[in-house]
């Protein structure tokens, strides 16, 4: 007698190993893994591009064990029952999402398959832990340093789980749409050829991208993860944000290997802290739903912000004038990525030099990151902006010329995204305005042709920006 199908629905955890639901679903019968386009999701174009490659690769890896990857149109209600009928499973297993509109569709989900007689689980996947399972006193932490403190001090992460030993298929398979129709590969022109240049993508590049971060960057993480011009950095964030390799994975294989080479701790605690601001991202996220759009702290919908087209569109396109964020806005549209102490300078330009709204930022970065992640981005902006939970206060000002001359000394990083600026001396290559005429032209630069003038003065933006602080603050 056959054993009932259980549809295994992968969203962002395109892997094998570490997937709660995949496992246990291998363990009860055959398994139909099944993903959905939704026509509502709000993903970007770099984020597509990322998630249709790694579709493709799971897809392989599926076909490889012998079960099908169903690729299906719409949402998970009107879809998911017609799957249940053609294909005789009688249970549907995902992970948990943490986002309000991934919630409510997921209870949504559990009441429909109620009614229907068929089993709904959901599996903690993507988190080291539930944001509902550490609380200070019934409330959310809103102060990183504690919250992740405590989370050490009373959370032993579970270790993740191997992939299934053996995949059951099932006997019945519906119907698959053909991913390349979906158009999130693009055309006319290919615009990816770029993002293909400094990617590969799935969950064997994860751990091929893990094992080089290991032997090319992590003893030197501590102190050079701040240096945009140097291989310090894990560049893992695409492949968590996609779900190619699990938190839990990274945490064991780190932690494991710090025990092995004790003189390592200290630079695996500050990788592993990073991986905490992810987690604390997520919980602010799961409790304060509006993130995405509202900031944590009220008075600042009263902020004064500026709405400046051009100032915004030169800040996107690379041209405010400021080495250091060009670079940072080059390697951004080129790559579909940026060095995180790149993307602090970036934005704190963006909501204190220029003074326009963070969620303009956000947007910016949801559609070009291939790491677009709603939780981080979110958290992360309104850290820079001030308004978030244990936010920069706002009149911390980045000034990019300093951070550019302290994180990035001898220009290596600006040369390579700005080679317009080759053969300016690393004394003036972060502010050409700066440098006499005889080096400009030396250079090979004419200010406001090879390269523009600074958008802003940074010393008197700074000061209407403090100004502009102190009338809300004067204010409440």
């Amino acid at each position: 007698m056959s054993q009932p199908t259980t549809i295994v629905l992968f969203r962002n955890d395109l892997r094998l190993a570490d997937h709660p639901a995949l496992w246990y679903a291998a363990q009860r019968g055959p398994v139909l893994p099944v993903y959905l386009r939704h026509a509502a999701d709000s993903y970007g174009s770099a984020w597509r591009w990322w998630h249709g490659e790694s579709l493709l690769k799971l897809q392989a890896a599926l076909a490889q064990r012998g079960l099908p990857l169903l690729l299906r149109s719409g949402t998970a209600k009107a879809v998911l029952p017609e799957i249940v009928r053609a294909s005789g499973a009688d249970a549907v297993y995902w992970n948990r999402r943490y986002d309000r509109d991934g919630i409510a569709e997921d209870q949504e989900l559990k009441s429909l398959f109620k009614e229907l007689g068929v089993e709904a689980r959901s599996f903690p996947g993507n988190l080291l832990v539930e944001p509902w399972e550490h609380l200070r006193e019934g409330q959310p932490y809103r102060v990183f340093t504690p919250f992740w403190k405590a989370m050490l001090a009373r959370h032993r992460f579970p270790q993740p789980l191997a992939e299934p030993e053996s995949y059951r298929a099932p006997t019945a398979i519906p119907a698959s749409e053909d991913l390349a129709r979906w158009g999130w590969h693009p055309h006319h022109p290919d615009w990816s050829i770029g993002l293909a240049r400094h990617w590969e993508v799935g969950e064997e590049a994860a751990w091929r991208r893990l094992r080089d971060f290991v032997d090319e960057g992590l003893a030197h993480y501590a102190e050079g993860r701040n240096l945009p011009g140097k291989p310090f950095v894990s560049r893992l964030s695409p492949y968590l944000a996609h779900g190619e390799i699990s938190p839990r994975q990274i945490w064991w294989h780190l932690s494991r290997l710090a025990e092995e080479q004790g003189a390592w701790r200290r630079n695996v605690d500050a990788f592993l802290r990073e991986l905490g601001w992810r987690e604390f991202s997520w919980h602010l996220l799961y409790h304060f739903p509006d993130l995405p759009r509202e900031p944590l702290r009220p008075e600042f919908q009263r902020f004064p912000w500026r709405q400046d087209p051009a100032a915004l569109r030169a800040w996107t396109r690379a041209r405010t004038g400021y080495p250091i964020i060009d670079a940072g806005m080059r390697e951004l549209w080129e790559s579909g990525w940026m060095h995180n102490r790149v993307r602090m300078i970036v934005a704190s330009f963006l909501v204190k030099d220029l003074r326009i709204p963070w969620q303009e930022g956000e947007a910016w970065f949801w559609d070009t990151l291939v790491d677009a992640d709603l939780a981080n981005n979110s958290a992360s902006w309104q850290w820079v902006a001030g308004c978030g939970a244990d936010a920069a206060p706002y009149f911390r000002v980045f000034n990019p010329v300093l951070q550019a001359q302290k994180f990035d000394p001898q220009g290596d990083y600006v040369r390579r995204w700005l080679p317009q600026l080759q053969r300016l001396p690393a004394d003036h290559i972060h502010a050409p305005w700066q440098a006499p005429a005889v080096v400009l032209e030396q250079a090979g630069i004419a200010l406001g042709k090879e390269y523009p003038r600074p958008l802003v003065d940074h010393h008197e933006a700074r000061e209407a920006a403090l100004a502009a602080w102190e009338a809300i603050r004067r204010e409440n």
